[in-house]
């Protein structure tokens, strides 16, 4: 299995660990410590080795950050994790605060007293984080400490070891494009900004440009480093010796000058002494990296992160790739869906069995390298946690009569995929129905959307809420994030939620899948991934119109289908997508699941 069920979050970890941190900061002379759930990569997935928060809190959350000061502490997380954070973590020691709504700067201006000395990890927090927090320090009359060891690693005594994952090369025939080419084109966009270099910091945008990938992360294949690239001749890529076997180290030597991760801040400081005008991304690189360019005479040039917009704009390679691999994971799913409904009415089933199956199936392709995320398998209120792990002490029996969440997707060498579906067992209230279908609206509001040029996901968001809202019901996360190509399940820049101000490109992934989640009760989410495209000219348009092309081919259950909250337009909808379901994964099955598929796909 790629996926475990081991409960890793321990409440009573809180009390003892925050006491041994708090004697280790003492013993520094600091006064409080920030704790971010993060690496110095700023990424999704976090190594066990890096797992900072998880060790301090308990929590287990993507998101997150802890403060720890001399008499008071507290735990911050979005809107995804407030069911999640008071069961994993001890609300005496940690009390939970919204990251979004009541942000640590603000705790901190309340709490920090004057002469205070808050230190922080250089390399865990943000250029862009580090301006607020010495903000909030000086308004408050206390000093922000930059650390170059964190105090937390001192009194972690069984800490894991860092991962050395093996890095494989990514062939051009599914690259679409060789390393060289990438990297002749990054560097004339540094060229153009008139900047001497810049510092990579993502392991996505590193994987992506040198056509590598790697194991050192779960479900994502990522080859933990760092890199510079200048604007002229060979970069440099930090990466520990010991992931490179002999003929991808003489792959990457033609490429790159291959240094060890500890040379970085060498590196870096090489650049500041030749004066050189480095850009980085104040989001996403740490303090640290930008103190050791000008601290020794260079010149900082903030921008986004150059790779990410041409990762996000797949090449038509990789857009076929996405949808042989998105073909190939819904005639899996539909397999695991026929047994579904033959297996849930007998009441025998739990999450567990569940997300095993599933994966049974998706291996059985025999190209699967991974599942893309942990499977969120969550039946009746576990299904209202919005990321909920199943764990073998969480796991419930899945109930008759409520609609059962499944959010999952497959890592295959030509795509990534994602995709969730909530199902009807037994028979469900007209209530449930009312809920499904107002999701479904919203669903169907974003894949048949079209907008111009310049468009960001923030200006398409409502369109998913708009009936959610008329009804008084709301979801607390994104409508879509972006996916990558064998690469992040989610990828940045490009989203479709209020804080989505990328304008969309033509051959940007992105997810659709709104959602409701009554507390305690069930939730519903339904997600598709879609390409941007160049929509087809509208009759009387006065301008070129982008949309969106599904690539997720699964069925809705029609089950949960309140018809009559359907518009005429949105019918038809349903009805053209489940055709297109029947004719192109229906030859894909065996004979049993297209009898099934037939009945799932009857036109309403």
């Amino acid at each position: 299995m790629f996926q475990s069920f081991e409960d890793l979050s321990d409440p009573s970890c809180g009390a003892p660990h925050a006491a041994l941190l708090r004697a280790e900061l003492a013993r520094l002379g600091l006064d409080g410590f920030l704790i971010p759930r993060a690496d110095a990569h700023q990424g999704e997935y976090v190594p066990p080795h890096d797992c900072r928060l998880q060790w301090l809190t308990g929590f287990t959350g993507s998101a997150g950050v802890a403060a720890v000061l001399g008499g008071k502490a507290a735990i911050f997380v979005d809107g995804r994790y407030t069911i999640q954070v008071r069961e994993q973590v001890d609300m005496e020691v940690f009390p939970a605060q919204h990251l979004i709504n009541a942000p640590v700067s603000e705790w901190l201006a309340t709490h920090l007293q004057p002469g205070q000395k808050l230190g922080i990890d250089a390399m865990l927090h943000t250029v862009r984080e580090v301006r607020r927090l010495r903000e909030v320090c000086q308004e408050a009359g206390a000093e922000l400490v930059t650390l170059d060891d964190n105090p937390l690693d001192s009194v972690w005594e069984d800490r894991p070891e860092p991962p050395l994952g093996q890095v494989s090369l990514y062939p051009v025939a599914l690259a679409g494009k060789s390393s060289q080419e990438k990297i002749s084109a990054l560097q004339s966009a540094l060229s153009d900004k008139k900047a001497d270099a810049c510092v990579l910091t993502q392991p996505d945008s590193i994987a992506w440009l040198l056509n590598i990938r790697g194991s050192d992360v779960t479900h994502t294949p990522l080859p933990l480093s760092f890199a510079t690239v200048p604007s002229s001749g060979k970069p440099s890529l930090f990466i520990d010796g010991r992931k490179l076997s002999n003929s991808v180290r003489d792959t990457l030597s033609e490429l790159t000058d291959l240094e060890e991760p500890g040379d970085f801040k060498t590196g870096l400081a090489s650049l500041g002494k030749a004066g050189s005008k480095v850009m980085i991304d104040p989001a996403l690189a740490g303090i640290g990296i930008a103190d050791a360019i000008t601290d020794t005479g260079g010149t900082l040039i903030e921008a986004q992160d150059p790779v990410l917009l041409p990762k996000a704009v797949k090449n038509e390679t990789e857009l076929n790739g996405a949808r042989a691999a998105h073909l190939r994971d819904a005639a899996a799913f539909v397999n695991f869906l026929c047994w579904f409904d033959e297996e849930a009415p007998k009441g025998g089933l739990d999450e567990i069995g569940v997300a095993e199956k599933l994966e049974e199936f998706r291996r059985a392709t025999g190209v699967l390298k991974d599942i893309s995320f942990d499977t969120i398998s969550g039946a009746g209120p576990n299904g209202a946690i919005c990321h909920y792990r199943v764990s073998r002490t969480s796991n419930l029996r899945i109930p008759q009569g409520k609609p059962f969440l499944i959010d999952s997707g497959g890592q295959y060498e030509d795509g990534t995929t994602d995709i969730t579906r909530t199902l009807a067992v037994g028979d469900v209230s007209a209530e449930m129905k009312k809920n499904f279908t107002l999701v479904l609206k919203g669903h169907i509001a974003i894949s048949t959307a079209r907008f111009p040029q310049g468009t960001t996901g923030a200006q398409l968001d409502t369109l998913a809420r708009i009936d959610l809202w008329k009804a008084g019901r709301d979801f607390d996360h994104g409508t879509g994030h972006g996916v990558g190509a064998y690469l992040g399940v989610h990828e940045g820049p490009q989203r479709i939620a209020k804080t989505g101000t990328v304008p969309l490109k033509p051959g940007m992934i992105l997810s659709n899948e709104p959602g409701f989640y009554p507390a305690g009760e069930y939730g519903i989410r339904l997600e598709n991934l879609e390409i941007v495209t160049e929509a087809r000219d509208i009759a009387g348009g006065e301008r070129p119109m982008l949309g969106f092309e599904t690539i997720t081919l699964v069925p809705m259950d029609l089950r949960l289908v309140d018809v009559s909250l359907l518009t005429a337009f949105e019918r038809d909808w349903l009805n053209r997508y489940h055709t297109r379901v029947r004719a192109e994964v229906g030859p894909l099955v065996g004979a049993k699941e297209r009898i099934w598929l037939e009945k799932a796909t009857e036109a309403i």
